[in-house]
């Protein structure tokens, strides 16, 4: 006999978790009014918000009589609504415990849920990033075979990572502008561990990180998971409001703000050169250490290639900026290697922080990964194109199928930023996962709730015969209309 009660760690009342007050969970909700049944619509909201990782699992839930004053609605509504919530597997209670957020075994949070494998039939849109030629992967690992067993008499950790691999990063900085030696560079399991090292040495509970809006969104859950305050500043069609970056420096004086200037994630814009300058300049006056994302960089479709962020920056004006790279968009994230650059000081003791979880990467992804480097020359150049080519099949599939959207064709970087001229970002990825599409509503990316809900993110990552027909599967989930959230229905959020 199966216990059909969800599995969970052990008595969670003496767990530390977080306490969610009633007036803060009614603030993610939509109004129950106008929905019938009005439990159900309630644990169905509330049931996507612990998917989506807004709500954090193991968060006690309001209490019932709490809850239901801050909706103004009747108790037996959200006693219902809890009641659902622990059928179904996303919430548990305990006598005297209260209600915890939970997940039910057959589902994964949308954030692992994304980079999942789409079914056989499904196209993939939700991830902007490409594969690896095979033959490429298979020259790459004969030659880097016999560097291989030489290490092989070796321990194999290496915390700050492969010395010859360093030597080969710094080289990169150094050919693109910026005097760089391997003690400046820590090599990381992908941008996002770097970043995470990162926030975990600089930063504490409660501190504030100025952020873009809209920005790579597992940053942005990096940042809320380590209960930092996200202060986010706009990205707009036309680009950075430098004015903007620089009162939220002077006046809110984050202890770190991370940017994406060079072909920017989701929009793909490129921060000018004065611009740089401009907010080097504020962030060495607050003392702001500054995390520039530069993952992005080589993508350069229709403009040369930006210099390091940090070569703007006035002599000595460049020991407050870590630049964090990878290999994840430029060849195959398989490999997962990333690494950082900053002071040698610094790197030393990112070092020491990452010992208590990561001793060190694989030995053969950063063989591999120096190997697809030192071919740099001759692999970036038509991957360039064949990403070209498939921008202007994805814009001429959307201009023949969805004439009323609308977009800015980015001079470099891996997506569109879709303005869809009506908020159903939302509605319109739910229903095209039933047309066999994979794609993420622009409120994903935004640094704060109930944003860009008619923006779409769409890669053009896949082969330009498979963009044509995820347009056409896009389209045909338009055909009867997808429904626009109404003023009354649509999420209410506080800041």
């Amino acid at each position: 006999m199966t216990d059909s009660t969800p599995s969970r760690p052990a008595d969670m009342a003496n767990r530390p978790g977080r306490t969610l007050g009633g007036r803060q969970l009614a603030a993610m909700l939509p109004d129950p009014a106008g929905a019938r049944p009005a439990y159900r619509h309630l644990a169905q909201a509330i049931s996507t918000l612990i998917l989506d990782g807004r709500i954090s699992l193991h968060t006690r839930l309001p209490a019932e009589r709490e809850l239901a004053t801050a909706l103004n609605t009747s108790r037996p509504t959200i006693t219902a609504a809890y009641d659902l919530l622990r059928q179904s597997g996303y919430a548990h209670s305990r006598k005297g415990a209260g209600t915890w957020t939970a997940l039910p075994e057959d589902r994964a949070p949308t954030r692992v849920a994304r980079f999942l494998q789409p079914g056989d039939s499904a196209i993939d849109l939700a991830r902007a990033a490409f594969g690896l030629p095979e033959h490429l992967l298979v020259d790459a690992l004969r030659e880097v075979a016999p560097h291989l067993t030489e290490h092989a008499h070796t321990p194999g950790y290496h915390p700050y990572g492969l010395p010859e691999l360093r030597a080969t990063i710094a080289e990169r900085f150094t050919r693109r502008g910026l005097a760089t030696v391997p003690e400046q560079i820590l090599v990381t399991s992908g941008a996002q561990h770097a970043f995470t090292l990162v926030i975990g040495l600089l930063s504490a509970p409660g501190d504030r990180v100025m952020v873009e809006s809209p920005s790579y969104p597992n940053v942005l859950d990096a940042i809320r998971r380590a209960r930092l305050r996200p202060v986010s500043v706009p990205v707009t069609d036309t680009g950075w409001d430098v004015e903007i970056i620089e009162s939220t420096l002077r006046q809110v004086v984050p202890q770190l703000a991370y940017l994406i200037p060079d072909f920017h994630n989701p929009t793909g814009l490129l921060m000018p050169a004065h611009e740089r300058v401009r907010v080097l300049r504020a962030a060495q006056r607050t003392g702001t250490w500054l995390v520039i994302d530069e993952t992005m960089a080589e993508l350069a479709l229709d403009v040369p290639a930006p210099p390091p962020f940090a070569c703007h920056a006035a002599p000595g004006g460049a020991g407050q900026v870590i630049t964090i790279g990878s290999m994840s968009k430029t060849y195959w994230g398989g490999l997962r290697i990333g690494w950082l650059r900053a002071p040698s000081r610094l790197v030393t003791e990112l070092a020491g922080q990452r010992i208590a979880t990561d001793l060190g990467g694989s030995v053969l992804d950063q063989l591999l990964a120096r190997n697809l480097l030192a071919r740099e020359a001759d692999v970036l150049p038509s991957r360039l194109e064949q990403i070209r080519e498939q921008r202007t099949a994805l814009t001429a599939a959307l201009a023949g199928h969805i004439p009323q959207w609308t977009w800015r064709l980015p001079p470099g970087g891996l997506s569109l930023w879709v303005d869809m001229g009506e908020p159903i970002a939302s509605a319109l990825a739910e229903r095209a996962l039933a047309y066999g599409v994979r794609i993420e509503g622009g409120a994903f990316f935004a640094a704060d709730p109930g944003l860009f809900e008619q923006r779409l993110r769409i890669p053009y990552t896949k082969p330009s015969d498979t963009l044509r027909e995820a347009v056409h599967r896009m389209a045909a989930t338009l055909i009867d209309g997808l429904p626009a959230a109404s003023a009354d229905r649509r999420p209410h959020w506080v800041a």
